[in-house]
């Protein structure tokens, strides 16, 4: 979430039907059509559940941070490494909840962030690399793809991937400046350059330096280099 939702220490409180919405201090209140199905339990307390949670995001968050919730919401990692990441909810889900409230505030940003949101981004920065590589036109990358060695065992999982021009693209959070990671990080993208593969690497760093659109231009060069071809 940006910093201005994380801030507001307010709790959401909804009426499911009739009557008034809930007004007292430190309260939100809304008052809410829910489906039996929009409703699940947290330590007894009824919560909306991840889906209806993410369409109700529709009415305050802009469209990137919207996708940004999506992705994570319905993010889905099986690695040989590392544990199980399991999804909140499916991209169908988030589907339903768009077609089964047409009324709803912040409907029209939710179809547009559902055209946008892709299962496989780990984190919001992956998430707005990936959108800013879109606004370049870039093609499609592909996300929990496996880079194998010529024996056909795995050798890395980029963030992102464009396989047909053997172009990877990782984003080196915090974790990444440990010693030991720094040199797994080292030896993954020796391990690609052996196999042909060009590795882009995105660090906070860059982020902040040039921001997501200019790391963006970063791998838009890689992929020129691999051969991708820009028409005008």
């Amino acid at each position: 979430m940006p910093l201005v939702v994380q801030n507001d220490l307010r709790i959401h409180l909804a009426k499911m039907a009739g009557g008034t919405r809930p007004v007292r201090k430190g309260v939100a209140g809304h008052k809410l059509m829910l489906r039996p199905t929009d409703v699940g339990k947290l330590d007894g307390v009824p919560v909306t559940t991840p889906s209806r949670t993410w369409l109700d995001l529709a009415s305050v968050l802009g469209l990137e941070d919207l996708v940004v919730a999506a992705d994570h919401f319905i993010c889905s990692q099986s690695r040989s490494f590392g544990p199980r990441k399991e999804a909140l909810c499916s991209l169908a889900e988030l589907h339903d909840q768009v077609l089964a409230n047409p009324g709803a505030r912040g409907i029209r940003t939710a179809r547009r962030a559902l055209e946008l949101c892709r299962v496989g981004s780990d984190s919001a920065p992956e998430t707005r690399l990936r959108l800013a590589l879109g606004r370049l036109g870039l093609p499609e990358p592909v996300l929990c793809y496996v880079v194998l060695d010529p024996t056909g065992g795995e050798l890395a999982w980029p963030d992102i991937a464009f396989p047909d021009f053997r172009v990877a693209v990782n984003y080196d959070g915090r974790h990444h400046l440990q010693e030991r990671q720094r040199e797994s990080d080292i030896r993954r993208d020796e391990s690609l350059a052996a196999v042909g593969w060009i590795s882009v690497t995105i660090t906070a760093g860059h982020v902040r330096t040039w921001g997501h659109d200019g790391c963006a231009h970063r791998v838009l060069d890689a992929l020129v280099r691999a051969g991708l071809r820009i028409e005008g």
